[in-house]
Parts: C-alpha cells; structure tokens; sequence
C-alpha cells in the first residue's frame, strides 16, 4: 500500500469510526442480527427495512474498534436503497478483497476500496467483516426471529 493509500485509509477509517453514518435503531425493522467478536470486543447489531426485496433503510448500533465501527459505517452507505441482491453480491466483493482473494482494483468496490489494507493484518479481518456478516444474518432474519451471530459464525466469513 502506498504511503498515499494508507492516509487515504487512515482518513476514512477515523471520519467513519468518528461519526459513523447511520448509526442508531430503526423504529420499523423488518429484519434484524446481531454479530459480535469476543476476541477484540466488537459487537454490532443490524437492523433492515426491506421493501419489496430493496433495502430501504438500514441502522447500525453497538460499540467496537475503528475498522469495525468504518466499515459497517461505510457498509450502511454502500447498500442503503439497493436490491438485496446488490448488498449480497456487493459483500462477496468486499469479502474477497479483505481476504486477498481478490485484488482491489477488480473489485469494484467504490469508497470501500480505502479498507482494502486490512488484508495485511489478518487479526482485523473479522473486524472489517463483522458488520458484513451481520447484515446477511439479517437479511435472512425476519424480526422476531433474532438469533446471535458469534465468534464461531464470524469466523466461517473470514
């Protein structure tokens, strides 16, 4: 990464972790998750309004470290408005970058480009992918049916 890309990275990473967009409960979740890493203390959960298989509005709410906290914070913004399959093929992407599957500049990625050097530090992959896991836990959770996403779970996504 160039010295450029990592203030780019530090940047993003402390103006999402600062003010993180999106960040509160939704009044008339549709569906809801919980993610949480015990290994750093993160816990996330999600909270989905889903409108005719579109993400209408989607709220964050917990505590965790700045790669956490940005990237769900940028993940709200990535995925609010689109098709839930556009969150789910959008997740694959980021995903695949974080883990080195994929190089940056294939991904298509947008914004969420400037996370792409956590794949150098492999203890802070669950940490950039626990807001991801969480939001296709709730994808495919209907409120009133919140199971806890742990450890273990977050693990099958790194």
């Amino acid at each position: 990464m160039s010295s450029s890309e990592n203030e780019l990275y530090q940047q993003v990473t402390l103006d999402h972790k600062r003010s993180p967009r999106h960040f509160g409960t939704l009044p008339h979740a549709t569906h809801r998750a919980r993610g949480t890493n015990p290994q750093c203390g993160d816990d996330i959960s999600v909270e989905l309004q889903i409108d005719g298989g579109r993400l209408s509005d989607i709220r964050f709410t917990g505590q965790g470290c700045a790669i956490c906290i940005a990237s769900t914070s940028m993940m709200t913004e990535a995925v609010r408005g689109h098709e839930v399959e556009f969150a789910r093929e959008l997740q694959q992407r980021f995903r695949a970058v974080i883990t080195g599957q994929l190089e940056p500049e294939a991904a298509q990625l947008g914004k969420l480009v400037s996370l792409s050097g956590v794949r150098r530090y492999p203890s802070r992959i669950k940490c950039a992918l626990l807001g991801w896991h969480a939001l296709m836990h709730a994808i495919d959770t209907p409120t009133g049916d919140t199971p806890r996403s742990g450890d273990a779970a977050a693990a099958r996504t790194a």
